[in-house]
């Protein structure tokens, strides 16, 4: 079964001025794309070619390389275009936002904890809020790492590649968070991942 691209659940121009619809184009129609047919070719002919994203993610892991990082980059940036809409931002409600003030002491500790995270990871990665147990904790990935069948449940996350952002924030990655966590987050898709 090969992967196919899956589509944005907005249109390319939805997410502006915030991420431009050029941004979209190159990084969910160029970047996600090349992933997707990459890990296609890794995976043609072998046994795993017929199992699940999440599967070939697990089988993939200990060896890491080359076709881990590809079906981690699949379903990371899949899991990202979820993590955002039009008109997003602002702060969660609910659960999801209670958890957040017990385990952050606020949602302004949690935007700070997190804004910082995204803007220290180191080269290219991702940052999430995961859940651990009964915890609430922001992780940093490096590369095309990601949570999926570890001990931690992601919630939400955001693309620290310079490829999600350079187009319309050039270095300025603390912008491109800020941008996210203000105007694009998707706190409903966070809390059904929560529930």
């Amino acid at each position: 079964m090969a992967f196919t691209l899956p589509d944005l659940p907005y249109a390319r121009s939805d997410l502006a001025p915030h991420i431009s619809e050029t941004t979209l184009e190159f990084h969910h129609g160029k970047h996600h794309q090349a992933y997707v047919n990459k890990a296609n070719e890794l995976l043609s002919g072998t046994a795993e070619e017929s199992l699940s994203l999440e599967d070939v993610i697990q089988h993939a892991r200990p060896a890491g390389g080359g076709l881990y990082n590809q079906v981690g980059q699949i379903w990371n940036h899949t899991f990202f275009w979820n993590s955002m809409k039009p008109g997003g931002g602002g702060q969660p409600s609910g659960d999801l936002a209670s958890a957040i003030d017990s385990a952050f002491g606020s949602y302004d500790g949690f935007a700070e904890k997190f804004l910082a995270s995204a803007v220290g990871n180191f080269g290219s990665g991702w940052t999430f809020l995961v859940q651990e147990g009964s915890d609430l904790k922001v992780e940093n990935y490096a590369n095309a790492d990601t949570p999926i069948g570890l001990s931690q449940k992601p919630l939400l996350t955001i693309d620290v590649w310079e490829h999600a952002y350079y187009l319309d924030y050039q270095n300025r990655r603390p912008d491109f968070v800020k941008a996210f966590l203000d105007h694009l987050v998707n706190w409903d898709f966070a809390a059904q991942n929560f529930a």
